[in-house]
């Protein structure tokens, strides 16, 4: 019998996040505290720029992102912000959105298969991803259920679930 298998990515849908952002924006145009603070979000190249003129306020558009990201089933690990920074008169946030599993990662979860998975379970790095890969079912549904409780500091999905 062969082999069944599965891959463990860590991939975020673009429209997703872009449509968190629209909705952050529309959100922000319509709330009372928001009025006259110049309050925007948009991408800016490949980065997501959250502007307003106070502090507590641009922390406030990034809770109000972060809500929105919830709510469409994205995690928050996958979203990278930085902390405010005065620029002219208005205060900016950066926030990147984190994709791909690096190398030390990869060797992270892959030590974490082999130290405590199932034993006949392989785990290759295959670029920004990882195959698992496994005589049983039952051991590969084992350690995805492993892995969940695990705290990683990334997001990760199932895909190709063979």
């Amino acid at each position: 019998m062969a082999d069944s298998s599965f891959d463990i990515v860590s991939k975020v849908e673009k429209q997703e996040v872009d449509n968190a952002i629209n909705q952050t924006s529309r959100e922000i145009a319509t709330r009372y505290d928001f009025k006259n603070v110049g309050a925007t979000i948009g991408w800016s190249g490949e980065r997501i720029e959250l502007k307003a003129d106070g502090e507590d306020r641009v922390k406030a558009i990034l809770d109000v992102l972060q809500s929105k990201l919830i709510a469409r089933k994205i995690s928050l690990k996958a979203l990278d912000a930085g902390e405010p920074q005065l620029s002219g008169k208005e205060y900016k946030i950066f926030a990147t959105i984190k994709e791909g599993i690096s190398q030390d990662d990869a060797k992270k979860i892959s030590k974490i298969i082999r130290d405590e998975g199932p034993k006949g379970v392989k785990a290759q790095i295959q670029g920004e991803e990882l195959r698992v890969s496994s005589k049983s079912r039952d051991d590969l549904q084992e350690i995805q259920a492993l892995l969940k409780g695990k705290d990683l500091d990334f997001a990760i999905q199932y895909v190709n679930y063979r």
